[in-house]
């Protein structure tokens, strides 16, 4: 009878958990997928996520992760490359494993192999991919002793993983497993292949070992994953709509830039319309800032290595500089324009009556890419940073964040962009070793970040652990219309460049306190920003941005002297004008500035000679009308003047 009992108690014994906020008794014992929903792809147990295999904790606080949040698609696409591993395997038995991680859209694997991987290889292995989700096969998490696995890789001939291996210092190591496939890995992943929809293998490239181009060349397959095929086909249709708008492609018409190898990767040289769309933002840059009180400043293109030394860039990030050297001096091109700032600040000894301080500077600097990765303006080897440098008191930060954040969301507005991701990247408080600064001076400087955004009521994605050793940052990025990010502003507090050069100010207690710096940049790179609005707007800028504003086109050679005037017009009235008084037909001159993309045309033919007027066309619209030609200035300046 007793031992009846006890089992019948054990059967009803029951557990308190916390599931979407609700406190609930449930059956001990049971496992998450037993609670879970169907659109569940794994939990998160009181802050960690596990996947459905977990067993259900007393008291645990379970939240579900599906697709919709990110954690859900990182497991997701974790489990996608994991099935694509998987299947490279069956195929290519002697290819060798390195990584597969989730990237921000998708997944890849890098293998090492005697031949690269053609399109036909592909389509088997997303065929064998298939017939594994089709197997619903488990996906299981195991542990096993370091050395058991260290045997399993030097028998299977896994060099690469071996490595991995002896860089992990626990005696016992976990592995997730799916029928025969076995891969080195923490998780957590879905609970069976059968949850990985459809998916989509995108590209193969290279890709060297750690990013070493001194070790193997390796090569890395690209792959998209979703939960259903309607999703996967949504996002190969954007996939195509943003390789319509490529920046590269676009230029083909635009004519703003030219990348030669002759000249070198990664070197922009920039054509007459694409020097104009520079002016025009360098332009609204500069008097932006000199409304804010910031002074402009020139820091120069090269300096003697010790500058380098002093702020740690020779130590740190010399692999990524260019050097010379000049009268048995050593020289680096500069990477950065950081340290000419510093060196301004120092040359004057200030008071806090001074500050703030606000240097600001468009500076060209040249960074070592390597070749294979620089990619139009987006990744480039020379680019031009909107730096400044805010020498401020603690007292003064909280308000110089929030002016800089107001700048930076104007700034972001003006260009039209109407979504943004901010982040906020923080330090990990367990490892103050790490940083640059006392733990006081990142807990003053995290709190001013975060408490300017929510004074502001800007939505902000917490990074901890994420900051930089030197300082906490807000980083901003845009999202253009398909929903891709691009960075663009980052405000971020430098502890690093004080200590080493030795910023001080005198404060009103007569003593000297070392100087709050605080880094931003409202552009980033002009070459990235740049990139980014060609694809944002496909070409079609703006009025106010366009290079050439205006097109004056004749229908006939009667027409010349009246076109004449009118050009002479519209440059006097400041407008971007550019004329085609040549004995082409009408019809391809129109076709001509339309694929120019050119937002306005004035045509003149006979008529408007006659009448002293203008016919108006307007790009991607067509005919608008007969207008006089103060009539047109009037609207062109209202719609600049709107910035739309």
């Amino acid at each position: 009878m007793l031992d009846t009992a006890r089992r019948s108690c054990k059967l009803t014994l029951m557990v308190k958990i916390t599931l979407d906020g609700v406190l609930q008794d449930v059956e001990e014992g049971l496992r998450l997928r037993d609670l879970a929903p169907d659109e569940a792809l794994a939990a998160q147990i009181n802050g960690t996520a596990v996947g459905l295999s977990a067993p259900v904790e007393d008291y645990a606080e379970i939240r579900w992760l599906t697709f919709a949040d990110e954690k859900g698609r990182e497991i997701f696409w974790h489990s996608s490359s994991h099935l694509m591993a998987h299947a490279v395997k069956k195929l290519f038995p002697r290819a060798r494993l390195a990584i597969g991680p989730a990237i921000d859209e998708g997944f890849y694997y890098d293998f090492e192999v005697d031949a690269p991987f053609s399109d036909k290889d592909l389509e088997k292995i997303e065929s064998e991919m298939h017939k594994l989700t089709s197997q619903a096969l488990p996906i299981r998490r195991r542990i096993f002793p370091k050395a058991k696995l260290e045997h399993y890789y030097r028998f299977s001939g896994e060099d690469l993983k071996l490595e991995l291996l002896a860089e992990i210092t626990d005696e016992d190591v976990s592995v997730y497993e799916q029928d025969e496939f076995l891969d080195l890995c923490r998780g957590p992943h879905l609970d069976d292949t059968s949850k990985i929809g459809a998916f989509k293998l995108l590209s193969v490239a290279g890709a060297y070992w750690r990013g070493d181009e001194n070790r193997q060349m390796l090569q890395r397959i690209y792959g998209i994953s979703f939960p259903s095929r309607q999703e996967l086909e949504d996002y190969l249709r954007r996939l195509e709509e943003a390789k319509a708008s490529d920046h590269r492609i676009l230029n083909r018409k635009l004519e703003l830039f030219d990348i030669y190898e002759d000249v070198g990767p990664g070197l922009v040289l920039w054509k007459p319309k694409g020097t104009i769309l520079r002016k025009v933002i360098t332009d609204f840059w500069t008097t932006e800032h000199l409304k804010r009180g910031y002074q402009l400043v020139t820091s120069p293109h090269i300096a003697r290595a010790e500058l380098w030394k002093i702020s740690g860039h020779y130590d740190y990030y010399k692999e990524n500089m260019f050097f010379t050297s000049i009268e048995d001096h050593e020289y680096a091109i500069k990477p950065m324009n950081c340290p000419g700032h510093m060196m301004l600040y120092q040359s004057t000894k200030h008071s806090y009556r001074e500050l703030p301080i606000r240097y600001a500077e468009l500076g060209t600097v040249y960074r070592n890419e390597r070749s294979g990765v620089v990619q139009g303006l987006l990744r480039v080897r020379g680019f031009t940073i909107d730096d400044a440098h805010i020498f401020c008191t603690p007292e003064q930060a909280p308000s110089e964040v929030s002016d800089v954040l107001d700048l930076c969301l104007f700034t972001i507005d003006a260009f039209g962009y109407k979504e943004i991701k901010v982040e906020l990247s923080l330090w990990d408080p367990q490892k103050p070793e790490k940083y640059a600064g006392t733990p006081e001076k990142w807990g003053h400087a995290q709190q001013v970040l975060e408490q300017v955004l929510a004074d502001k009521g800007v939505p902000f994605k917490r990074m901890d652990g994420e900051a930089a050793f030197y300082g906490p940052k807000i980083d901003i990025k845009l999202l253009d219309a398909l929903g891709r990010p691009w960075q663009a502003s980052t405000i971020q507090f430098d502890f690093n460049l004080p200590e080493r050069f030795g910023l001080i100010y005198v404060a009103e207690d007569g003593a000297e306190h070392e100087v709050r710096v605080i880094h931003r940049a409202v552009l980033g790179s002009m070459e990235r920003f740049i990139g980014g609005l060609i694809e944002f707007y496909m070409g079609n800028f703006p009025l106010w941005l366009a290079p050439y504003q205006v097109a004056v086109l004749t229908v006939t050679d009667a027409s010349k002297e009246y076109g004449a005037e009118v050009a002479t017009e519209l440059i006097d009235t400041g407008i971007r004008t550019v004329t085609d008084f040549s004995s082409e037909k009408i019809g391809a001159k129109i076709r001509k500035f339309e694929n120019e993309k050119v937002p306005y045309m004035l045509v003149l033919g006979e008529r408007e000679v006659k009448e002293g007027t203008v016919t108006l066309r307007r790009h991607r619209v067509g005919d608008m009308g007969s207008f006089s030609l103060p009539d047109v200035i009037r609207r062109l300046k209202k719609e600049i003047k709107q910035r739309r």
